[in-house]
C-alpha cells in the first residue's frame, strides 16, 4: 500500500492534478487494477516513422509496462491535424506543421496504465530536441524542434479528446493483461 501512497505523492510533485474522465478510467470486471488506468494517445510523427523508430517507441512502453489498447499506420486527414493543433493555428509554424504531418506516414497509438499520461510525458521529453535529456526518446532520436519524432498527450482531458479524434471506439481493445499485477505469475 505504501508504494501506491508514493506513486500518488510523486504524481501530485510531477503533474498537476488530473480529473479522471469516465471513458479514460478503465476498470477490470474482476479481481482488477487497485487504480484507475489511464489511456493516452502517443503518435510516432512521420520523421520518426521514415528513421524506422516505431519498434524503439513500442519497446519503451512495453518494458514500462503499459500496454497497447490501439495502433494503426495513416497518411493523417487535414481534418485531423486542424483538430489535432486547433490551439497552435495562430502561430507561424503552423502551416509547416501541418504540411509536415502530412509529409509521411503516422503511427498512431492507444497506450493503457496507471499514470499513462504523465509517465509518456516524461518519458518524450522536451518538444526542443536540444533541452530533451538524454534517455528519452526525443533525448535519444529527435534531431530539431521541427522534427522531434513523437507526440504525446499533455493531460487526461487532452488524451481523451486526441484519442476520439485519432480512434474509433471499435479500434480500441480491451484485453486481460496477463503480466498486471492483477494477475500474478
Amino acid at each position: 500500500m505504501s508504494s501506491l501512497w508514493v506513486r500518488a505523492a510523486l504524481r501530485g510533485l510531477l503533474c498537476s492534478p488530473l480529473d479522471l474522465g469516465p471513458s479514460l478510467c478503465a476498470r477490470a470486471n474482476s479481481g482488477g487494477y487497485p487504480w484507475p488506468r489511464e489511456r493516452t494517445l502517443v503518435a510516432v510523427k512521420p520523421d520518426g516513422v521514415q528513421r524506422r523508430l516505431v519498434g524503439d517507441v513500442i519497446r519503451r512502453f512495453e518494458r514500462r509496462g503499459y500496454k497497447l489498447v490501439g495502433m494503426k499506420m495513416l497518411q493523417a486527414p487535414e481534418c485531423v491535424l486542424a483538430q489535432h493543433y486547433k490551439d497552435l493555428r495562430t502561430k507561424p509554424f503552423y502551416p509547416a506543421l501541418i504540411s509536415y504531418m502530412r509529409s509521411g506516414p503516422v503511427v498512431a497509438m492507444v497506450w493503457e496504465g496507471p499514470d499513462v499520461v504523465c509517465a509518456s510525458r516524461a518519458m518524450i521529453g522536451h518538444t526542443d530536441s536540444a533541452a530533451a535529456a538524454p534517455g528519452t526518446i526525443r533525448g535519444d532520436f529527435s534531431m530539431h524542434i521541427s522534427r522531434n519524432v513523437i507526440h504525446a498527450s499533455d493531460s487526461v482531458e487532452g488524451a481523451q479528446r486526441e484519442i476520439q479524434l485519432w480512434f474509433q471506439s471499435s479500434e480500441l481493445l480491451d484485453w486481460p493483461d496477463l503480466h498486471s499485477p492483477a494477475h500474478p505469475a
